[in-house]
């Protein structure tokens, strides 16, 4: 897998919700997605594997969905904690989000065996929700349109 994000918030989130499937660093099963910035935008690579075959070549959507929804939610977490005036790799832990919604259009078949690249755009829309429009790339192309509105972790999520 490619990755070239240094500074991901997934690493900065506390242990008890580290365990998504998607983006937990300690579920060992997962996918271990990072999400970090790249300038204004955010960004998450991933190279699906051959178990993510939907048909021969191409990438099972539901493994794209989950790369959208935990780059939406892990967007919405990089952007609050820049509004709160910190970055990842500064030693405060981040808040953690949830999502509310998950919208996608898969806009051409996803090619299996190369890396994809989810690039995200942030807007607040209150100051505990966020809109993060997502666009994925196999290479050059781009294959899935996504948006994602996460919400601040309802506190009957936690421990």
């Amino acid at each position: 897998m490619k990755d070239n994000v240094f500074h991901a918030i997934q690493d900065e989130y506390a242990d008890d919700y580290s365990y998504c499937y998607g983006c937990g660093r300690l579920n060992h099963e997962g996918l271990h997605l990072r999400t970090g910035w790249d300038g204004e935008f955010t960004v998450t690579h991933y190279t699906p594997r051959t178990e993510h075959t939907a048909v021969p070549g191409f990438v099972y959507g539901g493994l794209i969905a989950s790369l959208v929804d935990c780059h939406g939610t892990g967007s919405a977490a990089l952007a609050l904690h820049r509004k709160n005036g910190h970055e990842p790799g500064d030693g405060v832990e981040p808040p953690r989000f949830v999502t509310a919604s998950l919208k996608l259009d898969y806009l051409k078949p996803t090619p299996l065996g190369v890396d994809l690249r989810a690039i995200g755009s942030v807007e607040e829309i209150h100051p505990k929700k966020f809109r993060v429009l997502v666009e994925v790339y196999a290479e050059e192309l781009c294959c899935v349109k996504g948006e994602v509105v996460a919400v601040v972790m309802p506190d009957t999520f936690k421990n």
